[in-house]
């Protein structure tokens, strides 16, 4: 399933995650600039987390922790990345607040990258790309908001909805309205199962255990970075 957009309004410009979504974009423009040359996987490297790296240069490796979620592997990787942070990290930030929302994502990017580091991957492999971080996103909005609802496009009911709508005029019901918590909770579930399924989360390249390392930091974690204000009382609503 791929998020639409949700029906869940802000009190204010989530200018932190519009931040966030413009450096990804300018890193992966600069990515794309060094294509076919040499600099461009020595870049990947250099910026990327990289495991191994902490048995040379621990202060180097731990920077990593933090720089390797601003790099992406592909326009695709991308955008499905930004799709996500698009929908659900704009109320994450509004109920936090723009500095407790940038430390919470870089700490939830740097705790799942720690996760894939720890219990799956090979530790000379570079690990790139915004997801866990992202995934912290979605654990603090299953707990913040999960009675909100989401529009979810699920690319298979495409097909049978064509087939339908040529006999009779039904709306478009391959992209319903879900309430969060199924719609996060079927995404977790799918994360863990390939933790389970996929030779402990390393066989298909891509890095399962540091999104389900970033979901679980912030459903963990999103109480300690509620505000102090008067918004903590709305911290179970939703």
């Amino acid at each position: 399933m791929i998020p639409l957009r949700d029906r869940n309004p802000r009190r204010s410009w989530p200018l932190v995650t519009l931040g966030i979504a413009l450096v990804n974009v300018v890193v992966f423009a600069y990515q794309a600039s060094l294509e076919g040359r040499p600099a461009a996987a020595l870049y990947v490297f250099e910026h990327g987390f990289v495991p191994a790296r902490f048995a040379v240069d621990p202060a180097g490796a731990v920077v990593t922790l933090l720089t390797y979620a601003f790099l992406h592997g592909s326009l695709l990787h991308l955008l499905g990345n930004m799709v996500f942070l698009a929908v659900f990290a704009d109320n994450v930030e509004d109920r936090l607040g723009r500095w407790r929302f940038l430390a919470f994502y870089l700490l939830g990017g740097a705790v799942a990258g720690a996760a894939q580091g720890l219990l799956g991957g090979e530790p000379k492999v570079p690990l790139i790309g915004a997801s866990g971080a992202i995934g912290a996103c979605l654990g603090a909005y299953i707990r913040l908001f999960p009675r909100q609802s989401v529009q979810a496009l699920i690319p298979v009911l495409i097909g049978p909805w064509l087939v339908v709508r040529l006999f009779s005029r039904q709306r478009p019901w391959f992209a319903p309205w879900l309430p969060a918590w199924l719609f996060l909770g079927y995404w977790a579930l799918v994360q863990a199962s390939e933790v389970l399924g996929s030779n402990f989360g390393e066989a298909d390249g891509v890095a399962w255990w540091a999104h389900v390392g970033g979901f679980a930091f912030g459903t963990l974690a999103v109480k300690a970075f509620a505000r102090r204000d008067g918004r903590a009382n709305e911290f179970y609503t939703g």
